[in-house]
């Protein structure tokens, strides 16, 4: 785990042997340790979706209605995950969710019919969306009380996990049945929960350093209908990104082998490049910031994971669409944590939690609008759709370019 531990490692500077600063490191530990689990357990499932599509003798249209099970009970939860985290404490949530997503997964190799599926991804939905909502909540106290803008590192470890979970996935695809395959991730989802659950129920989450503009008792900034615009702005430029994501991770592999013809441990493996070249530029994503500024980040990150989309989509051989790819989940890496770091820095926490419930929604109905498109048109056309709304990320990017990157109070 020596990645990971990199990722966790504090970057603030205090004297050795400091309390506060051991705390802080336990926790962007175990925080950090989340998100890798979320994106590994995510991953894992998803390259298992056409052996499930198969199990449970569904359509493109019906996988799509099926799929769209995650969308409704993550966008459920996510608007009553808030409440939650503000009563019982985000790491607390976090903790609670993370058992019920290694419990869910399980679930879809029991299917054998498109209803079924369709049900069962309810619950896994509902805990995805609870767990997305909860660790970013608390990644933010993080960010917060370390006083750098390290939220990039987290979604990095999501990433991370992804690619291990999509790597994973392809080598045991033809050899393991879904259900022995996802039982076994339910058992590790369990292992790391009990591992890094206790740090976050012990510690309770940082209060920001005093040097920041303390919030309002009630915990959100009242901001003026202009920020309240930008920040929307933000969260669709987030939507636009994250449905990328979604789309890739539900349909990629199946694109790989059902138009393509690719083995089934290639196919797998298209998702696992996409989160490795993610993963890279999200650990990349600090210096990418300060050399280019936010603005730009965006802007070319758009416009490179639309050139990357459009080859992965419509190449004529398995290799070109996995460069594809790979060039997508470049250009795609870190426009969502500046997306929501800067909806963030307008409208502190509640920016925050806005922009994510609407980047989340684009990762969770992408997968079903995919689903619906490649039933009426084709897969690889449907495909297309990521490359148009990544270039109508880059243009939203440009168009915030003068959004002021103070907090509003």
């Amino acid at each position: 785990m020596p990645l990971l531990n990199k990722l966790a490692s504090a970057p603030r500077r205090a004297p050795a042997g400091d309390p506060a600063a051991r705390s802080l490191t336990r926790l962007r530990t175990a925080v950090t340790l989340f998100f890798a689990l979320d994106g590994f357990l995510f991953a894992g499932w998803v390259v298992r979706i056409p052996a499930i599509k198969q199990q449970t003798g569904s359509s493109a249209s019906d996988l799509g209605l099926a799929l769209l099970g995650v969308s409704a009970g993550a966008v459920v939860t996510m608007t009553l995950t808030g409440r939650l985290c503000h009563r019982f404490g985000s790491h607390t949530v976090t903790v609670g969710a993370a058992v019920l997503l290694s419990l869910s997964i399980a679930l879809p190799a029991l299917t054998h019919s498109a209803l079924a599926l369709g049900l069962v991804l309810l619950v896994f939905g509902a805990a995805y969306g609870a767990i997305n909502v909860a660790m970013n909540s608390a990644a933010v106290d993080l960010v917060a009380a370390l006083r750098r803008p390290v939220m990039p590192a987290f979604h990095a470890a999501f990433s991370l996990g992804g690619m291990v979970g999509a790597g994973l996935g392809g080598l045991v695809a033809s050899g393991l049945s879904p259900a022995a395959h996802l039982l076994g991730l339910t058992v590790v989802g369990l292992l790391l929960t009990a591992a890094a659950g206790p740090v976050l129920l012990r510690h309770p989450s940082p209060v920001p350093p005093e040097s920041l503009p303390a919030a309002p008792a009630s915990g959100r900034r009242r901001i003026d209908g202009r920020s309240r615009r930008t920040v929307t702005l933000f969260g669709v430029i987030a939507l636009c990104t994250a449905y990328g994501e979604g789309a890739l991770a539900d349909w990629g592999a199946l694109h790989l082998a059902q138009d393509l013809d690719a083995h089934p441990g290639v196919a797998a493996a298209g998702y696992a490049l996409f989160a490795l070249t993610m993963t890279a530029g999200r650990l990349s994503g600090t210096a990418m910031l300060e050399r280019l500024g936010q603005t730009r980040t965006l802007v070319v990150g758009g416009a490179t994971a639309a050139v990357g989309m459009l080859l992965g989509a419509l190449a004529p051989t398995v290799w070109a669409a996995l460069l594809g790819f790979a060039v997508t989940g470049l250009g795609l890496a870190n426009i969502f944590p500046v997306a929501v770091d800067r909806a963030g820095a307008l409208a502190g926490p509640a920016g925050v939690a806005a922009a994510s419930t609407l980047g989340y929604g684009g990762m969770l109905l992408g997968p079903p609008v995919i689903g619906f498109l490649a039933e009426w048109f084709s897969l690889p056309a449907a495909l297309t759709t990521v490359a148009l709304l990544a270039a109508a990320a880059a243009a939203l990017g440009y168009r915030a370019r003068h959004a002021s990157a103070a907090r509003a109070l």
